[in-house]
């Protein structure tokens, strides 16, 4: 008895079957099932893929642009400076246990602990680049961050809490994985901007990572948050789960107006010849 063989797999598809695909691929929000499937359909039909592969060359295309989409959001939403990424910053320059935490932190771990990042150091010495480029790989890996300093974030929570919209705004950064508070001490605040700082710090307590940059010793903190009380308590939610980094190294910034100071070093011309 004779075998009938397999039909040849077709490689369009008819205009009506289209055009319904498309509309309902539109109201199930799959923009790259919608832009791909015919023409993942004959790479299909030429390669003897099976439905599954076909289904699964469509389903990592949009995956991998949902991901790709995701990151794009992450990174405009955090608003980091596009100029401090991790392969801008030289990290040679940092002693070796420094550079041992910083490249620890790029996994994001710390932040599923509620852990904190705490870095401090001279001016110029880097520490904003730093707490940036590990931002951007935790972006990267698809956690969300937000970058603010000290001075704008404190207006903006003081005005808020003028506006009583305070626990709105709280609410807000609560949704972050892990804020930026770039320059803590770096320019004098009054009590009541202080007040609104710690209140932010306790809201954020082993509920969000918080990654900090000071020019100031614990020891000298009492001149941020003006009182004694106030300042040990936010040092002890700041300290407690926390990785801190010292970067005790010369400022990036003068070392390189030295540098463009520098004369050109030019060779000695030879003696002429007679």
């Amino acid at each position: 008895m004779a075998t009938r063989s397999n039909p040849t797999r077709r490689t369009t598809t008819p205009p009506s079957t289209t055009e319904q695909l498309t509309q309902q691929l539109r109201e199930l929000r799959l923009p790259t099932f919608r832009d791909h499937f015919q023409s993942q359909a004959e790479r299909a039909a030429k390669e003897n893929l099976s439905y599954p592969q076909y289904l699964e060359l469509l389903t990592n295309r949009e995956c991998e642009a949902r991901s790709q989409g995701r990151i794009r959001r992450l990174t405009l939403a955090s608003r980091l400076p596009a100029h401090k990424t991790w392969d801008q910053f030289q990290w040679s320059r940092l002693p070796r246990p420094a550079q041992q935490q910083f490249q620890a932190l790029r996994d994001g771990a710390f932040l599923s602990r509620h852990e904190n990042v705490l870095v401090f150091g001279k001016p110029g010495s880097g520490k904003t680049h730093a707490i940036c480029a590990v931002a951007e790989q935790l972006v990267l890996r698809g956690h969300s961050a937000l970058f603010t300093t000290c001075s704008l974030l404190v207006q903006h929570l003081l005005a808020a809490k003028r506006d009583l919209k305070l626990e709105r705004i709280l609410k807000k950064l609560a949704c972050f994985e892990i804020l930026l508070i770039d320059d803590l001490g770096y320019v004098q605040q009054s009590r009541e901007e202080m007040e609104v700082l710690f209140t932010l710090l306790a809201e954020r307590y082993e509920r969000g990572s918080v990654m900090l940059t000071s020019n100031l010793p614990f020891s000298q903190w009492t001149a941020i948050f003006k009182d004694p009380m106030t300042t040990a308590a936010a040092i002890d939610r700041l300290v407690h789960r926390s990785v801190i980094a010292e970067m005790n190294v010369p400022s990036f910034r003068l070392e390189t107006a030295k540098g463009a100071k520098k004369p050109p070093t030019t060779e000695p011309e030879p003696p002429a010849t007679t």
